[in-house]
């Protein structure tokens, strides 16, 4: 397991350097191992990403490791991605790194309604990621494409909008797609709430 200050979405892309000496072995043995080069993430809810003595949270995301690179004093450059989310069943100790029991937590099939859902959402997202760049917050994309399957464009959205970690693992912890794509609607609106104010401050200044 890797605990990470950032949440991981399913078909999210994640790029590490790992220069911890525990999580350099975690490395290894994931490409030394016969199945899939896997480890799971899991958002740090109080501590630090190096040293350990966090609060973990307990749902996360697998991530698969698909390009590696090693520097000359033993660092990686990975290029991973999310690929299904997972609950931690019991955490089993640090030694020589985070391991836990997990079980995959897959989403239930889409309701007829949810593409139609997505579609209002992603408007809305885009709306705020263009205000959010029109103030001159770093912010991705408002173009983006997602999935034609309403399931995984419920995470991308969730992975592209203007969250902070705590929202995105409210996200991420969604019973169903449904659920995700109304609490994200919610938090969109709240930010558009938001920018609108300081659009106006700023249009009065």
């Amino acid at each position: 397991m890797f605990p990470l200050g950032a949440v991981l979405f399913p078909t999210m892309v994640l790029p590490l350097h790992v220069f911890e000496l525990r999580y350099r072995q975690l490395v290894h043995d994931c490409l030394d191992g016969e199945n899939e080069p896997e480890f799971g993430v899991v958002l740090i809810e109080r501590g630090s990403e190096v040293g350990g003595g966090d609060v973990r949270s307990m749902v996360g995301t697998v991530a698969r490791i698909v390009e590696t690179a090693t520097f000359d004093d033993g660092r990686w450059a990975l290029g991973c991605v999310g690929t299904r989310r997972i609950r931690v069943v019991e955490w089993q100790g640090d030694d020589p790194y985070p391991k836990a029991d997990v079980v995959d937590w897959d989403d239930p099939p889409a309701t007829p309604d949810l593409a139609a859902r997505v579609g209002d959402a992603l408007r809305s997202v885009r709306k705020a990621l263009a205000m959010h760049s029109e103030l001159g917050d770093g912010v991705p994309r408002a173009t983006v494409e997602l999935s034609d399957d309403p399931v995984l464009a419920s995470y991308q959205l969730a992975a592209i909008g203007p969250f902070g970690p705590a929202d995105r693992q409210h996200l991420l912890a969604a019973p169903d797609p449904g659920t995700r794509v109304e609490r994200l609607a919610a938090l969109v609106d709240d930010d558009l709430e938001t920018l609108r104010l300081r659009l106006a401050m700023e249009g009065g200044s």
